[in-house]
This record gives structure tokens, sequence and C-alpha cells, in this order.
């Protein structure tokens, strides 16, 4: 007798991520790792909250990793927000250290206030990600966002009014030479908690998933309930598909944007305005915020409302003053040319 139908969905998920690692690690040809590390068994990290999804995660990888010569590991964070995390991140490590992988982490961070608490919290929670991969040369970081995750996203960027990048919502592969992977955004998340329950795995429910305080929780337990009760199930399958069109969508506006990109400067690689004027507004606009973050204005802080400022200097120009930018950075309109500078 085989597996639960919810264990072999989550196991068969992790295996074709490790696949993907493995095939990746061996391109480069040199003895090396992604990371750049010696040759050996790949180290692949699970990040675990000890949540229902990130435990069905961890328990997926604690089975399929040894029989795909994968050294796994686990690295829980602590981000010191309620009273105890301490005690619940070094809990967590020992269920993983007692599913056999290793190494095995609880790291605590400090979360600052940019960006609001959910932001700040996850920008902390990433750089300590990234740091524990550097220190173990991990090939990849398993992520246990699943479907239901990337339904929310979606609809989080239609509320800001987001363009179909911030759409497209979650990349199954992210992060820099593809650390970050994520295996479960095609399945639920009862599957995954399913998958807990029967293989009796312990899990910790965060009480700040279901605070009103926070946006995403109040989208989870109120919002997508009452548009499913309005527009019947599925509603979560559809936003996830159509997630995935707008980032392919996405990913072939930034093809043309980059070859675009050096066919509207001149000879002094300034940018000549009637050859920007001349691109598609959605590919002006993506080489317009390429050249604003390359003039030192900071991508998180970069929003539509500024680019749209920037481009308001081309197709609505009135003489007006320069756009003051993130940065430091400005942006003029001068003889012919779009001047996009720090101050």
């Amino acid at each position: 007798m085989g597996p639960h139908p919810a264990v072999a969905a989550i196991r068969l998920a992790v295996r074709r991520v490790l696949h993907d690692v493995l095939n990746d690690n061996s391109k480069n040809g040199d003895g090396t790792g992604p990371n750049g590390r010696a040759d050996g068994p790949p180290v692949v990290l699970v990040a675990c909250s000890g949540g229902a999804d990130s435990m069905a995660l961890a328990s997926a990888l604690a089975f399929e990793a040894p029989k795909l010569s994968v050294r796994a590991g686990g690295i829980t964070v602590d981000h010191g927000l309620q009273e105890g995390s301490a005690d619940r991140a070094a809990e967590v490590a020992t269920r993983l250290t007692a599913m056999n992988l290793d190494p095995v982490e609880a790291v605590a961070v400090t979360v600052g206030r940019e960006g609001g608490p959910e932001a700040a919290a996850r920008d902390a929670r990433y750089a300590a990600l990234d740091a524990a991969a550097e220190r173990h040369g991990a090939a990849a970081v398993l992520l246990g966002h699943t479907r239901d995750d990337q339904a929310e996203t979606v609809l989080l960027g239609l509320a800001r009014g987001s363009g179909i990048r911030s759409l497209s919502g979650m990349a199954a592969t992210s992060g820099a030479a593809g650390r970050y992977r994520r295996p479960f955004l095609q399945l639920d998340r009862q599957t995954a908690r399913k998958a807990c329950l029967v293989q009796q795995l312990p899990v910790w429910d965060d009480p700040m998933n279901t605070d009103p305080a926070y946006t995403r929780s109040r989208l989870r337990h109120e919002g997508l309930p009452a548009l499913e009760k309005s527009l019947g199930k599925g509603v979560v399958e559809a936003l996830a598909r159509t997630a995935q069109l707008c980032r392919d969508d996405a990913d072939a506006l930034d093809t043309w944007a980059v070859q675009a990109a050096p066919t509207v400067r001149d000879d002094a690689g300034l940018l000549v305005c009637d050859r920007l004027f001349a691109l598609p507004p959605a590919v002006r606009r993506r080489v317009l915020r390429r050249a604003v973050i390359d003039a030192g204005s900071p991508a998180g802080s970069l929003f539509a409302r500024h680019i749209e400022e920037v481009d308001r200097l081309l197709t609505s120009w009135r003489g007006q003053r320069a756009i003051n930018l993130p940065g430091r950075v400005e942006a003029r309109r001068q003889g012919g040319r779009l001047v996009i500078r720090q101050s």
C-alpha cells in the first residue's frame, strides 16, 4: 500500500524540484555548484516556521533527498515578534533534526519597521536565509508557499493597482542563481495540512496568520472566502493560473525592454526622447525603470507613480521641472534628451 495521496503529492513536488536542482548543479561543468563551492553532494535547505506548509515540505525533503544523494538541511527563523518565539524556534529545530536533516539552524533576526511589519519581517527573514545559504554552500532553499498563497499575492497586487509583474505573483524559482524554489505552488494549503496530519507531524499555527490587523490575514480569512461564496469554487485555482499567464507576459516584455534599451541611447549614452516615445508604453516604462535604478534609485522604493511621472516628461511635455525620485535621483528633459542622474 502506497502513501496517502496528500503525502504522495508533496513528495512528488519536492522530487521534481530536487531533480531541477541537480540538473542545474551539473550544468556548471567545472566541479562546482551554483554557489561556487567544491563539488560534492549538493546541499538543499528548507525554510521551516513550524507551520503545516513548511513542516510538510521538510518531511518531503527528508524523504526524497537521500534517494537522490542530496544533503538536506533546515533553517528556522526567529523573528522575535512574539513571546516565547525563541523557544518555538528551538523546538522546530529539534523536529527538523529528528527528521535527520543536517545542518539545522535556528536563526534570530531583528525586524525593522521599513515598509510595515509584514514587509519588514519578510526582509529580515530572507536576509537570514541568504546568509544561511552562503554559510552552508546551499544549492537551493525550499520555501513552502502554496497555491493559496499565490492567489492571495495576486489579489494583493490587484488591490494596489499593480502591473502584470506584481500580478504574476511568486515565481517557482527566484533569487540569485535560482536559490529559492517553491515546490508547492501547484498544491493547495489543505494538501500540505493533510500530509502533516496523516504523518502525525506536529504543527504550529502562527496567531499572526489569523490576526485581522494584517492585510494578508484579512484577505485569507474574509476576502477569499467571500469571493468563493459569490463566484463559486475554483477562485484560488483561477488566480494562480492568472499569475502564471501574467508571468509569461511580464517575462516577454522584460526581454523586449532589455533589447530595446541600447537602441534609445545616443553615442554619448544619453536617452533620446523621440526614440523612447516611439516604444510601446509597457516597454518604455520598463526601460525607464531600469535607467532610474541604474542611476542609484533603490528598486524597493521605486513605485509605479514614480515611473509614470518620468514618463510624462515624454508623453505630456510642457516644460515641467525635474522629477525627484528615491535615492536622490532626478530625471529631467533637456535638449531632446532625458537625463537621469543622482543630484
